[in-house]
């Protein structure tokens, strides 16, 4: 993994929303912005929760085709155009009933709080499949990045992940606990794995 793939992977994964570009229908094919919030999975891929009266998912219903824009932490540099960012597009597109009840665990789990959206109707399920995506680190620091890398893919281990996931916590999780502590200065010896992705994991710490 190249510098700039590192980079946009560790603000891919430890974000959560972002800025949705869809085609707008009501207004004659115009770029349409609006805030969403997201969770990644296994691959690259993302999982949305979107209601159907929204304006955004009007638009997907008839042009899949969106873009996902993701901003950096502001930096100490008072020239905000020098901070990181991550452009992903793609195609959005409602989740098959034989992913659903993956999907709905993983976001759940990941964005809680979502999960009061389930009491109002017209809520559903969508996965962003990446075709493309466009790193900006700051001034000079462009590119786009490997395109096999982010497009949707089966991972050779995706069948085996709750195996994985068992063992890790119930043989080593001295060493998840130790992991989180020296990453993040948290400690929690009940520390458990939650969900694995190719780029690592997600976990829980002191019910975090």
């Amino acid at each position: 993994m190249n510098n700039y793939d590192y980079l946009a992977t560790n603000l891919y994964r430890t974000s959560n929303s972002g800025i949705l570009s869809t085609i707008s229908q009501s207004n004659e094919g115009c770029p349409f912005g609006s805030f969403v919030t997201y969770i990644s999975i296994l691959d690259r891929s993302a999982y949305f929760y979107l209601s159907d009266i929204a304006e955004h998912t009007k638009n997907i219903k008839a042009q899949s085709k969106a873009c996902l824009t993701i901003l950096g932490k502001k930096n100490n540099n008072t020239d905000q155009q020098n901070n990181s960012r991550l452009s992903m597009m793609g195609n959005l597109l409602k989740i098959k009933e034989k992913e659903l009840e993956n999907c709905k665990k993983r976001f759940f789990a990941l964005l809680p709080e979502s999960k009061n959206y389930a009491n109002f109707h017209g809520f559903n399920f969508y996965k962003f499949e990446i075709k493309k995506t466009r790193w900006i680190g700051g001034f000079g620091k462009i590119d786009w990045l490997d395109e096999k890398k982010w497009k949707c893919q089966k991972l050779n281990w995706e069948k085996k992940e709750n195996n994985i996931i068992e063992h890790m916590n119930q043989d080593h999780s001295d060493t998840i606990a130790a992991a989180i502590n020296a990453k993040y200065g948290i400690k929690d010896k009940n520390a458990k794995i939650l969900f694995l992705t190719m780029d690592g994991y997600y976990a829980e710490a002191n019910s975090k």
